[in-house]
């Protein structure tokens, strides 16, 4: 387990200094002012105290839209500093994302690799489904295991676990295998339990209202793909 912050009760003290604007609870400007440059000092200290540098673990998880739109918003970053991304895309290969089109422009810097028709969703061939699994599996530990690859995004990847496609203790160790300093991220709804243990940072997306459940909208180009 990683050791907290020398000074972690400045996180504590933050909260309490609370944030600005018009809810503030100051009558007058001085004492506002005078809070905000307190929660300006406690905040520089807080970030200069976090000197760890190294490769996280991120899991986007939930019922939730927008596990894979969030993940790709991390390889556009990357690419954008200059980065190598490799992505592997577990189920939604039938389709080529608007995503995958647009990031064709960063050449080399950028990996994709897809299921074919993916799996679950338009075929009924369990055994085949294992194997493509299993391919794509293969594919991703060498990613995961090259240097120049700062980023490693296995889209939809919690599913495959949770059908049982895929034994959690196998990524674990793959995962493990990665250089210091490369980044994975996993997505897919039902995270098992013990990768959510393993991980740095867990983000669960929550469905709060979604057309296509209420209102019968389809799948439309530039929201869903």
């Amino acid at each position: 387990m990683s050791t907290p912050p020398a000074n972690s009760n400045l996180d504590a003290t933050a909260a309490a200094l609370g944030m600005g604007g018009e809810l503030a609870p100051e009558k007058d400007d001085a004492a506002y002012r005078q809070r905000m440059e307190r929660r300006k000092q406690v905040q520089a200290q807080r970030v200069g105290e976090r000197t760890i540098e190294k490769g996280l673990v991120l899991v986007n998880t939930g019922q939730g839209k927008g596990k894979t739109t969030a993940a790709l918003g991390l390889a556009l970053r990357t690419l954008g500093h200059g980065g190598r991304v490799a992505v592997v895309q577990f189920i939604k290969g039938a389709w080529q994302p608007g995503e995958a089109k647009a990031l064709q422009s960063f050449g080399d810097q950028l990996q994709w690799h897809a299921l074919g028709e993916g799996f679950t969703w338009e075929t009924q061939d369990r055994e085949r489904d294992r194997q493509l699994v299993a391919e794509a599996w293969q594919q991703s530990l060498v990613y995961l295991r090259d240097p120049a690859v700062q980023l490693v995004l296995l889209d939809e990847i919690n599913v495959a676990l949770k059908l049982g496609y895929l034994p959690v203790e196998d990524v674990l160790t793959g995962v493990d295998e990665r250089p210091e300093l490369t980044h994975v991220v996993l997505t897919g709804r039902g995270a098992p339990q013990a990768l959510i243990e393993r991980a740095d940072l867990v983000t669960e997306m929550s469905l709060v209202k979604h057309p296509f459940r209420e209102q019968g909208v389809k799948a439309q180009l530039g929201i869903e793909f």
